[in-house]
């Protein structure tokens, strides 16, 4: 556990010290969100955070190297894989900050960036499904993989919509996928804690906690689609790195959590991004719009039209992130009636705060 603090702080520190720095490049090289309808901030910011995350987790793969266990995750070539996969499409995020690509290549880029990982083998062994391993063609299992990291980066892109709250969601999910790894790894034949999606977990972690200072509201640099696709990208390769490759029975004695175990757990951890997803699509297609066509219904747009300031409702999405990210594990690892009657006290406080601060709040005012 040592080793990961250490991984989690120094990312955490390399990104806080090169976060003005990027934002000084920024404004040098023109990199700032315009003014558009669907945003809420009212004044031009520079943007291309994504460049002091990628130096905090560049930071943290070469400490890692020196250390006497760490150092071990290199011998499959998977973190090589993520470190390659992340400089591809932070580099393609970059860009777009600066001269905002068209979808297509944006799309393309992801998928480099999947295919580089996959080819370093971050890639899926098997697909678990329902207590069963089933195994496919390696180039099925290899667009599997792709499919994966192409809707996670979107879904952290696609939330990134308020002053720290894709950094803080990302942070959450990050923290609550670390514990669940950790506990995993114990699983492994010989036990073994130092595992790619472990390290990766515990270095993003850091990153989005050395970031949140300088980005949460009111920002004075946003991470864009540098940083977005960067951290959708390191949630994905953690999530492939370990779903379908232990086994759930011997975390969870229970047949049913067992088998859904696999599935349950990284949709839990990264809910909220796939929701908004979700809900994006089949609203835009419901009103003929293209997918991928911009809109200003996200969720945390839902949450300003209730009535939550810019701070309350990305607090109270956190809270939510939490709910489900960290319930889902508690779940896991203790199991039975109390942890389920704690998780449904938690969401109904979340469910109360969401519904009915707004008002409680005018009302203090008046």
């Amino acid at each position: 556990m040592r080793e990961y603090l250490l991984i989690c702080v120094v990312a955490l520190a390399v990104t806080f010290l090169m976060t003005p720095v990027v934002r000084a490049l920024a404004v040098v090289v023109k990199a700032v969100t315009p003014l558009r309808e669907r945003d809420v901030h009212t004044v031009p910011i520079p943007r291309l955070g994504g460049l002091a995350i990628l130096c905090g987790l560049t930071a943290a793969t070469l400490v890692a190297r020196q250390l006497p266990y760490l150092k071990g995750v290199y011998t499959s070539g998977q973190m090589t894989g993520v470190l390659l996969g992340a400089v591809v499409i932070c580099l393609i995020g970059a860009i777009d900050d600066i001269r905002e690509l068209d979808w297509v290549t944006k799309f393309a880029g992801q998928a480099l960036a999947a295919g580089v990982m996959a080819y370093k083998g971050v890639v899926m062994l098997h697909i678990p499904f329902f207590g069963t391993s089933t195994v496919l063609p390696q180039p099925v299992l290899v667009a599997v993989t792709i499919g994966i990291v192409l809707v996670t980066v979107n879904a952290v892109n696609w939330i990134d919509g308020l002053d720290g709250l894709a950094a803080g969601i990302v942070a959450i999910a990050a923290a609550a996928f670390f514990a669940y790894s950790y506990l995993l790894s114990y699983t492994f034949n010989p036990p073994n804690v130092f595992s790619t999606a472990t390290f990766v977990t515990a270095a993003t972690l850091g990153c989005c906690l050395g970031f949140l200072p300088h980005n949460f509201n009111p920002a004075r640099l946003f991470m864009g689609d540098s940083g977005s696709l960067l951290l959708g990208l390191l949630l994905a390769a953690a999530t492939i790195s370990i779903t379908g490759n232990v086994d759930p029975s011997a975390v969870s004695g229970d047949q049913v959590t067992a088998a859904l175990l696999p599935i349950l757990a990284p949709l839990a951890v990264l809910s909220l991004p796939f929701l908004d997803v979700v809900l994006a699509v089949i609203r835009r297609t419901r009103a003929g719009q293209k997918p991928w066509q911009a809109d200003s219904k996200h969720l945390h747009h839902r949450m300003l039209r209730i009535g939550h300031g810019h701070r309350g409702a990305v607090l109270i999405l956190y809270l939510w992130a939490s709910v489900l990210a960290f319930g889902t594990v508690l779940w896991v690892v203790i199991g039975g009636w109390p942890t389920l009657t704690a998780i449904a006290v938690a969401v109904a406080v979340a469910v109360t705060l969401t519904a009915y601060l707004p008002r409680w709040v005018r009302a203090r005012r008046l």
